[in-house]
């Protein structure tokens, strides 16, 4: 029955508590045994639990009864890092409801504010729960008050619990189908079904997870998937589950669950479409999700050069899973050929280049990181570029525009100076200063995209010690006095490791980047020179010497003349090298940008 179906998702800032909440209301539930449960039983992959993160948004079917009554509870948990927002984005799409989970010792953060923002252009209904109230830090009244005057949400209703102990959590579910609304949706129209998510399996191949919207979905039936206009038979239906999914018959309207069509090519199956009936299609396509704008580009490449197809199947099937990387392929002089691949931040950058590894078993390089820049040309055109080397001769171009994005920043007053010294460091210029209390500053700033892809946020984490929260959300494009910075090693230019930066610290980094190339080149026979260069101009120069090779140890006694020979035949021979010797750079050498400061 519809009006006893409950879709909601659970949202917060990283580490308020989501994945254990989510584990004590599968528990409560009895969605699975106490031998089944494991912590974090809803992040099925490796690194989440290493890392202790979450990174895909799971879905779970939950059975719960009250007062005699069975209520199907379709939870999602989502992730609570900035780069996975778009997770976020799409699993409130397909909700009627959140759980805003607040950490009662932290307070609100800067995710927790932007995840708001996101369920309320959604017009869903929060439920703000209060989590960790059993910890000797816990400050429920302070943490109302500051949801009250941050978010604007009324918390007097406000529930606190403790996802670990289990407080509160009786209490959670009533207010969960009290207060989330069902689903509306007409049985009887035609079938209307939103892909919200998909991945791979080996067995059986494309698979969606889907919210039926309208009509239902039955195992056997032929459906038209609307984006690609194909035909397609339901193979197998099941309801999600952390463990073991369970088959079913049918999906009615309101309910979530995870269709098997038997597709081969992952191309056939986008997130954000919609699955109607084949003979009775529905006359309009659910509204999709607006496609992940990628933030920052990186080149991968394998490390093996004979392993690119390997790669790009790798990649096909990934994307499927994370419909937010976007690829296509690009060669280098010094790497071969690879992809450029669109992330949405730099975690989510470091996720996808170790899952590649992990999972399709690949030894892969990636390049520095970089954002996308537009051109503007004398002729008055504008290109996009999303790579140092695409960077058209300086003579030809009027200016460069680079990406500035809104930060926000919630820190403890105390270390108020500390951040307001390093944003100014990275360019920013500030919007606002909030005082939420005392205690805690709220910063906007505007700053360029560049300066935040490589290190920002760990620099960010060590000058607060942990304390400061950050979000981001792109704004538009300013003219930047920018330049190409070139690195040449034994004359030639290794485009892998242009960057574009600053005018004003085009030299110190120029200094920074070949002192720190001098240490990761191997000697070799010859001399080899390591210069940074904008266009012709060197701007720094360090020089690693050659090895020696005791041409003369053969020699004994006799005349001078014969040492003097071999030497100068070696020498000879060292200039030669030097004119057409290859250095081999190690893969270290292509991070080292990461470390530039």
């Amino acid at each position: 029955m519809q009006k006893n179906i409950r879709n909601f998702s659970i949202i917060a800032h990283i580490d308020h508590g989501k994945s254990t909440l989510a584990d004590r209301l599968i528990q409560e539930c009895g969605g699975i045994t106490d031998r089944e449960m494991n912590a974090q039983v809803m992040d099925t992959m490796d690194i989440e639990k290493e890392r202790g993160i979450t990174i895909k948004a799971q879905s779970v079917r939950l059975a719960f009864q009250r007062d005699g009554e069975h209520y199907i509870l379709n939870l999602i948990d989502t992730p609570g890092h900035v780069d996975f927002s778009y997770e976020v984005s799409r699993s409130l799409a397909s909700s009627e409801g959140a759980l805003l989970i607040v950490d009662a010792s932290q307070g609100v953060e800067a995710q927790t504010i932007a995840n708001v923002y996101i369920a309320v252009d959604n017009d869903l209904e929060l439920v703000p729960v209060l989590n960790k109230i059993d910890l000797p830090a816990a400050d429920p009244d302070r943490v109302r008050e500051e949801i009250e005057h941050t978010i604007g949400l009324d918390c007097t209703d406000a529930l606190e619990v403790s996802a670990k102990s289990g407080i509160g959590i009786k209490e959670l579910l009533d207010a969960i189908i009290d207060r989330i609304p069902p689903p509306n949706g007409d049985e009887n129209a035609p079938t209307k079904a939103l892909i919200y998510d998909s991945w791979f399996d080996s067995y059986l191949g494309a698979l969606a997870l889907v919210r039926v919207y309208e009509g239902e979905i039955k195992k056997g039936q032929e459906v038209l998937v609307m984006g690609t206009k194909k035909k397609h038979e339901i193979l197998t239906l099941n309801y999600p589950h952390p463990i073991k999914a369970v088959p079913t018959k049918s999906i009615k309207t309101g309910e979530i669950g995870i269709v098997s069509l038997g597709l081969k090519t992952v191309s056939d199956i986008q997130v954000g479409d919609t699955i109607t009936d084949f003979r009775n299609p529905t006359s309009k396509a659910i509204k999709g999700f607006e496609p992940a704008k990628a933030f920052v580009f990186a080149g991968i490449y394998p490390i093996e050069t004979d392993k690119f197809e390997d790669l790009r199947d790798a990649l096909d099937k990934l994307k499927l899973n994370d419909s937010s990387i976007s690829y296509e392929p690009e060669t280098s002089a010094a790497l071969g050929f690879g992809f450029r691949v669109g992330f949405l931040g730099m975690l989510h950058m470091e996720v996808i280049k170790e899952r590649l590894e992990r999972e399709f078993d690949l030894d892969l390089i990636a390049t520095a990181p970089t954002v996308t820049y537009k051109v503007v040309l004398n002729d008055a055109s504008e290109i996009e570029i999303q790579n140092p080397s695409q960077l058209p001769p300086v003579n030809k171009m009027d200016r460069i525009l680079e990406p500035y994005v809104k930060a926000t920043i919630l820190t403890p007053s105390e270390y108020l100076g500390n951040v307001i010294t390093l944003v100014n460091d990275k360019r920013g210029i500030q919007n606002k200063m909030d005082y939420l209390s005392p205690q805690r500053v709220l910063l906007e700033y505007s700053i360029p995209m560049n300066e935040i892809v490589m290190d920002f946020y760990d620099k960010l984490k060590s000058v607060t010690k942990g304390y400061a929260s950050f979000d981001y959300d792109p704004i538009e494009y300013q003219e930047g006095d920018l330049v190409k910075l070139d690195i040449r090693v034994a004359g030639e230019v290794v485009d892998a490791l242009s960057i574009i930066v600053p005018n004003s610290k085009a030299l110190s980094k120029g200094r920074e980047f070949v002192k720190q190339m001098k240490e990761l080149v191997p000697r070799q026979l010859f001399e080899v020179a390591i210069q940074a260069s904008i266009g012709n101009k060197v701007i720094s120069r360090e020089t690693i010497k050659s090895m020696g090779k005791n041409v003369t140890a053969k020699c004994y006694g006799g005349d001078i003349t014969r040492k003097r020979k071999l030497l100068e035949k070696q020498k000879a021979g060292k200039k030669r090298m030097k004119s057409i010797g290859k250095v081999q750079l190690p893969q270290e050498a292509f991070m080292t940008v990461l470390k530039l400061d």
